[in-house]
């Protein structure tokens, strides 16, 4: 969202469908906006559509040709005229080319900014972004890593076991453990190989294992007059394959000092992009309860209720 667009919403277009575009058209109605819904031909009688003023066709059944066709889209709020666009989550709310060619076209994002999306969906910019803010990281690289003498210098440094992580990675995917120095290198080899098939991007990273982590995720809201809160934590701890299965709140693991401190660093995260919206910074914390930031969803979690 652009801080210097001051204009009200009339009409907003929800880029997305299910529960998510629902939620959205029902607190845009409650709030006196109409709302626009794009739906493929698969999903012309879709919830969202019929809880929608307006609703438009923007394709056949898959996504790779109805919801995630960027110039269908922005198309779709023109030729509504609507003023606004939100993503919902998934789809392409984490896209900083989508939140450009929305504001391009003169229609707000409600979202970040896209320069926020694009540093946070690189983990490499997201640490980069945050390291002037004495935000607790995992020991580890500062940049990429591909040569494998470089990765053993880099090993014996940071120390055994650690995680080779995709710079693009997300959703449990792009990492990979290495407690074994001889496995070292056929394991970096691997970690670029599957970063560069499933992200589009080779670039891996190299940081110490955090064992027996907690997962501690921090909402917070960001204003575009520079106000920023967050509204205290989430744990994640329970995973199957680095995906979440239960969320806690609050979690037993922190005290009142230690969510503040936590609460914080989460706020520093968000303005170290120049953050505008709501977002979550994830932290992990070890069996010490030292923490350590984990990346930033630029986006309304799946979880929302």
């Amino acid at each position: 969202m652009n801080p210097s667009d001051i204009r009200p919403i009339t009409k907003l277009l929800v880029a997305n469908r299910g529960e998510i575009a629902v939620r959205v058209m029902r607190t845009a109605r409650d709030m006196g906006i109409s709302t626009v819904a794009v739906y493929s031909e698969a999903d012309a009688q879709a919830p969202h559509v019929l809880a929608a003023d307006e609703a438009v066709c923007v394709g056949p059944a898959p996504s790779s040709e109805s919801y995630l066709l960027i110039p269908r889209i922005v198309e779709a709020a023109l030729n509504s005229g609507a003023d606004a666009i939100h993503p919902g989550y998934g789809f392409l709310s984490e896209n900083a080319e989508f939140a450009e060619a929305v504001e391009r076209a003169g229609i707000r994002f409600v979202g970040p900014h896209p320069h926020a999306i694009r540093v946070m969906g690189s983990k490499l910019a997201a640490k980069e972004a945050v390291a002037a803010r004495n935000i607790p990281m995992v020991p580890g690289t500062e940049g990429a890593v591909s040569d494998p003498a470089e990765a053993k210098r880099e090993a014996e440094r940071i120390g055994f076991p650690l995680l080779i992580k995709a710079s693009a990675g997300g959703g449990g995917k792009g990492m990979r453990a290495v407690h074994d120095p001889t496995a070292l290198e056929g394991e970096l080899q691997r970690a670029i190989s599957e970063a560069e098939r499933s992200f589009g991007d080779g670039a891996v990273f190299i940081e110490r294992l955090v064992q027996q982590p907690r997962h501690i995720e921090i909402q917070v809201l960001c204003d575009t007059h520079g106000n920023a809160v967050h509204l205290f934590e989430r744990e994640c701890s329970i995973q199957r394959r680095h995906q979440k299965v239960v969320e806690e709140a609050p979690s037993a693991l922190l005290d009142d000092a230690l969510r503040a401190e936590m609460g914080q660093c989460a706020i520093e995260v968000a303005r170290a992009c120049d953050y505008v919206g709501a977002g979550t910074v994830e932290f992990l914390v070890d069996a010490s309860r030292e923490f350590f930031f984990l990346e930033m969803n630029t986006r309304l979690q799946v979880e929302h209720p």
